[in-house]
């Protein structure tokens, strides 16, 4: 058997991507907003039913962008259990983070301790929809409103998911989206940032594009965060296969949750009125102990998950040191098991199978 990582990159039947390559070649223009761009733009503005989207580079991209177009300064509080571009496109943007606490049950930014970390210079919310699990977005908007502060979600992960029928990209005043090839939706590299404000979108239309306003003319400060059409050309064809792959996930996840249940640990739980697209498959060990062993078990058969994320966000050594008991907790004892929507059921049993009997080894 081959070694099992944690994902596997979705790629289209290559007789289809090669057509779209075609269309580039005969057209001559690989880059600066070419047709596909364009295209793969507006059916995504669709998806997700936002007013704006505008495709970027990467998704740490749209997260600097999104930060900068905002007009943020001072203080923004986030999460300290989210990937480590979450923060560091704060630091890199000379804004500080606060960290506030996660709820345990879904691993997002705990609402009900958001308010109290509010002062000043507080100018934003970035919260992280982690592992496609919504935020509280409704109490997190409310208390962004009642302060005047911004809201920037993080949707790396939650392509696909909706809440209350509405695609997570609407909510907030900016949602920013990765489109990396180890994601659900990929683009091989890619990102966007999805918002209702206009003038926000104007901002990050010129920003992605060295602030041109024209051949001789700017706008203002930009830098280089244009998608090619190659990249463009990857989404196009993987965008109407993403129903289907959410539906095969979903077999899986089952299939998972079936047979890892009885032991208990599977703590997560999707919230009420969330279709979620059963992007990964995170489960929670009693101690980091248990999780070394049975990483060092499944590694011996070669399988390998990933402790995604590890370490908290807390202790990064740029930012200032502060205490997140419940995600400081949580990052030492989760562990993502592979998932993909092609992974043969008998190799989600395999894997199931594996992780029970390290767990029976230490009973």
């Amino acid at each position: 058997m081959s070694a099992l990582h944690v994902t596997k990159t979705a790629l289209p039947p290559f007789e289809e991507y090669v057509t779209y390559l075609e269309g580039i070649w005969s057209r001559g223009q690989v880059t600066n907003h070419g047709p596909l761009v364009t295209e793969l733009e507006e059916r995504l503005r669709r998806e997700l039913a936002v007013e704006h989207l505008s495709l970027v580079a990467n998704g740490t991209l749209a997260l600097q962008l999104s930060l900068r177009a905002l007009g943020l300064e001072g203080e923004v509080i986030t999460t300290p259990f989210s990937y480590v571009a979450t923060t560091s496109s704060l630091v890199w943007e000379r804004l500080q983070p606060v960290f506030v606490d996660v709820d345990p049950a879904t691993f997002a930014l705990d609402a009900e301790q958001v308010e109290d970390a509010i002062t000043e210079r507080t100018s934003a919310i970035l919260a992280t929809h982690v592992y496609g699990l919504p935020c509280d977005v409704e109490r997190l908007g409310e208390i962004a409103e009642r302060h005047g502060l911004k809201v920037v979600y993080d949707a790396a992960h939650a392509f696909g998911v909706r809440y209350r029928g509405r695609p997570l990209a609407a909510y907030g005043d900016a949602t920013t989206l990765s489109f990396h090839a180890t994601k659900l939706f990929h683009t091989v590299e890619g990102g966007g940032v999805a918002t209702g404000d206009p003038e926000v979108a104007h901002r990050l239309a010129y920003m992605r594009n060295f602030g041109h306003r024209g051949q001789e003319a700017y706008w203002g400060l930009g830098i280089n965060a244009k998608a090619s059409e190659l990249h463009a050309a990857m989404g196009l064809c993987l965008l109407p296969r993403v129903a289907a792959m959410i539906a095969a996930r979903r077999e899986r996840v089952e299939r998972y949750r079936e047979l890892l249940a009885p032991v208990g640990i599977v703590t997560w739980r999707v919230p009420e009125h969330v279709s979620w697209n059963y992007g990964y498959f995170p489960v929670v060990f009693d101690s980091e102990t248990t999780l070394l062993a049975v990483r060092e078990a499944l590694a011996a058969e070669e399988v390998y998950p990933r402790r995604y994320f590890y370490p908290a966000l807390t202790q990064l050594p740029y930012v200032a040191r502060t205490q997140a008991p419940a995600a400081e907790s949580l990052a030492r004892r989760v562990l993502c098991l592979p998932l993909w929507e092609t992974l043969a059921l008998e190799e989600v049993e395999r894997v199931a199978a594996l992780v029970l009997g390290a767990l029976e080894r230490r009973s």
